[in-house]
């Protein structure tokens, strides 16, 4: 285990494991891809450059995913990250400088895609219900060139209610604004089906990661009916990553041919783990929101960056510090372990904050 230095930042636990720790940090399925993709590897003899906008084949299967959508409207990244990357980067060459509104909390690289990209990030924070409160979300977004959605959301795990997404619709339509959609967990809801944003300006930012249980393969892509956008993020890429890589696109193409149902098979899965970590934290005394979707827990906490300091040094448990997705009152929890390593990550938390009641005020 590293010296005791004060942890800050998520990126301190990353390759973090062994010697006993139960982490509650990685946002990685551990259930197996589905073994369709294991298939294709001892056939697979192409190791040239491939297309930099990305395989025929697989922009051809993911267009019969998307209404009336064509294999030209889809890049494929790696992985969602890069292509909210060139999302941001696209827009500022395209609209020029401006604010972009983000719900908070927020996935914790969100505002620093934004800056990068020479944007400036504004926020809009959730009602008590953990969703977008739709009357802060209008003032906000005034003078703003683009908005992002994340549903079913990290850190929160809520999924928006249909009517709010379709107000959003509305709203960015009439002021003719890019509106960006990560929907990596669109297949992990336990509540109902995935409600798609649709519009002229809409990007959909999507990932083989989460539904497939293949984040070390970094596939992921955008979709959108912008010609001018998509054809200047395919110019960035270009310029920077060049194509993504084409084994990972051929096993994603394999991927896509999994049916549904062989997926949708998990979600009993998920909802099980989360009952228990929910149902476990609230009889510590916790407040959280329940999560509809993902695979995350949020609750409430006192003095959040000492409790992952000391879970970890004291207790071989991660846990994400809230400030880093823009909650300093809350840590985040991922249930993407196995219920025994659940039980036991309770057990240690429970321990922990029986001797620290005062955490809980």
């Amino acid at each position: 285990m590293k010296s005791e230095k004060n942890i800050n930042s998520p990126t301190f636990f990353v390759g973090v494991r062994g010697n006993g720790i139960i982490s509650f940090g990685s946002g990685q399925p551990d259930l197996p891809p589905p073994e369709q993709i294991y298939k294709i590897l001892p056939q697979y003899h192409a190791f040239k450059y491939g297309l930099i906008q990305g395989q025929e084949n697989l922009r051809t299967a993911l267009a019969t995913h998307y209404p009336k959508a064509h294999a030209d409207d889809f890049v494929i990244t790696n992985g969602a990250s890069e292509a909210l990357d060139l999302t941001f980067r696209a827009l500022a060459l395209l609209v020029g400088k401006g604010r972009v509104l983000l719900p908070r909390p927020y996935y914790y690289s969100y505002p620093m895609l934004v800056k990068l990209a020479g944007l400036q990030p504004v926020f809009t924070d959730l009602n008590t219900e953990g969703r977008i409160d739709i009357k802060d979300f209008k003032k906000k977004i005034k003078g703003c060139k683009a908005v992002l959605i994340n549903s079913p959301s990290n850190p929160t795990g809520k999924v928006e209610d249909i009517a709010t997404l379709k107000e959003i619709e509305k709203i960015t339509n009439q002021l003719d604004i890019h509106l960006l959609s990560d929907e990596v967990y669109k297949d992990l809801i336990y509540e109902r089906k995935n409600y798609l944003l649709r519009g002229p300006k809409v990007v959909t930012i999507n990932s083989f990661s989460k539904t497939y249980a293949m984040c070390g393969l970094r596939v992921g892509y955008l979709y959108s009916r912008d010609r001018q956008l998509v054809d200047r993020v395919i110019d960035i890429k270009g310029k920077t990553s060049m194509n993504t890589s084409i084994i990972s696109q051929e096993m994603a193409y394999a991927a896509t041919q999994v049916p549904m149902r062989q997926l949708e098979s998990q979600i009993s899965v998920w909802r099980e783990r989360r009952d228990l970590i929910c149902n476990g934290l609230k009889k510590m005394g916790l407040e959280l929101w329940k999560p509809e979707g993902a695979f995350y827990v949020f609750p409430k906490i006192q003095k959040a960056n000492q409790v992952v300091n000391e879970l970890f040094y004291k207790h071989k448990v991660i846990v994400y510090d809230g400030a880093w997705f823009g909650s300093p009152d809350r840590i985040r929890l991922s249930y993407a372990l196995d219920v025994k390593d659940i039980r036991e990550g309770l057990a240690r938390i429970r321990k922990y904050i029986s001797a620290r009641p005062e955490l809980l005020k």
